[in-house]
């Protein structure tokens, strides 16, 4: 089919939920896209943070046929082997802890918020029921994951939202102590790295903070890493970068390696209130997501792809600093390894039109911040292209 036609097909068949840009993508290859008209894509957003090894991966391939010609379901009723190794794969390189397994993000965060009312009803009964989120949070678009959401755009046409959630400032650790209570709060929610919310990386003494009060009131602490986990900040899990350890810690997006999977890590006093029937899933640990989910994450560590990208985010990040010296309209630079927020005075979409116009494909993080989140496989050659193609948009 033509491009046309198949935006056609779209716009007669599919739902009004997405914007999408008048591209149709066809291949990918490496940290290249390629659309039906042939033409080529530095790809800089990498699938929203998920295509953390690039397209076409020789392992992901292998995985996913391999799996698919032995087994691709059988529902939760009997035991496979895939999602028993990849879930002792995870918790051998996270903290000690047992793993659920789903299809998305948002899947993930609904369990988390399952699992630690589940828990803290156990500590102190059906009042113990708060969930504690930051502004600009974004945690998914599900009930739950929306209801800790703090930004009212999403909320729009969809409230009421879902009951005993607490909205307290990101970043500010004042706010915490009269907060969190030991009679009342049963988790508290937060991204190491916001995502959405114009890529924002939490402060140590908040994170501290959080874990020293959550400690004291019997409350758990959930870290969201969907966006910012599995190598995207320098380091294999963003809470590596501080040393603090949550109670249950969300997974998604790369895991996978584009495969739809999510999962929860949580500790043992976490695991130990949960009870066969409280939450199921009938995809979740589906044995070729599994399977592939293990290969990514093997890739992963055994070529140190937390270091690689540590050093090309810093690499990027020193040459946004020199666009920034010629053009005053790029206010700030931020995030954490290849998971960079660049802030403009401005709204982006012009922005991320001309990068693509030119071959450069980026996103944004509210309306003002261009999001950058390309494969962690990025090579300085690439980071100079893509550098090259913005400052020649920012010059029109």
């Amino acid at each position: 089919m033509t491009t046309a036609q198949i935006m056609e097909l779209d716009q007669q068949y599919l739902a009004p939920i997405y914007k999408r840009a008048p591209i149709v993508f066809d291949r990918g290859v490496g940290v290249y896209l390629y659309d039906t008209d042939g033409n080529k894509y530095l790809d800089f957003l990498g699938g929203i943070a998920v295509n953390s090894l690039g397209h076409a991966v020789p392992e992901i391939i292998g995985a996913v046929a391999q799996q698919a010609a032995r087994l691709m379901h059988v529902s939760n009723l009997y035991h496979t082997e895939p999602y028993a190794v990849l879930a002792k794969l995870l918790v051998d390189h996270a903290f000690p802890s047992k793993a659920f397994f789903c299809n998305s993000g948002s899947e993930a965060i609904e369990a988390a918020l399952k699992f630690s009312r589940k828990w803290a009803c156990g500590v102190a009964g059906e009042t113990k029921h708060e969930i504690i989120a930051f502004d600009h949070s974004f945690h998914g678009r599900t009930y739950g994951a929306l209801s800790v959401t703090a930004q009212t755009k999403y909320h729009e046409g969809f409230k009421p939202m879902l009951p005993g959630v607490v909205v307290l400032p990101f970043n500010d650790a004042s706010t915490l102590d009269a907060a969190i209570s030991a009679e009342r709060t049963a988790a508290v929610i937060v991204e190491p790295v916001q995502g959405e919310g114009g890529i924002n990386p939490a402060q140590v003494e908040f994170l501290q903070t959080i874990r020293r009060l959550c400690d004291d009131r019997k409350t758990a602490l959930i870290f969201d890493e969907i966006q910012c986990g599995l190598c995207r900040t320098g380091k294999l899990f963003a809470y590596q970068h501080h040393g603090i350890e949550p109670d249950l810690l969300t997974l998604a997006k790369p895991l996978g390696g584009g495969l739809p999977i999510g999962a929860v890590l949580m500790k043992s006093h976490i695991a130990e209130a949960l009870t066969p029937g409280c939450h199921g899933s009938t995809f979740g640990a589906n044995p070729v997501a599994c399977h592939v989910a293990a290969a990514v994450l093997r890739k992963m560590i055994d070529e140190n792809l937390a270091d690689r990208t540590r050093a090309a985010g810093e690499y990027f990040r020193a040459g946004l600093r020199r666009l920034q010296e010629t053009h005053p309209d790029l206010k700030a630079i931020r995030g954490l390894g290849l998971l960079v927020g660049v802030e403009f005075d401005r709204k982006v979409d012009d922005i991320i039109a001309g990068c693509r116009a030119k071959g450069l494909i980026v996103g944004s993080a509210g309306e003002n911040v261009l999001r950058c989140a390309p494969p962690l496989i990025v090579e300085h050659a690439h980071i100079d292209e893509a550098l090259r193609i913005l400052g020649e948009v920012l010059a029109a």
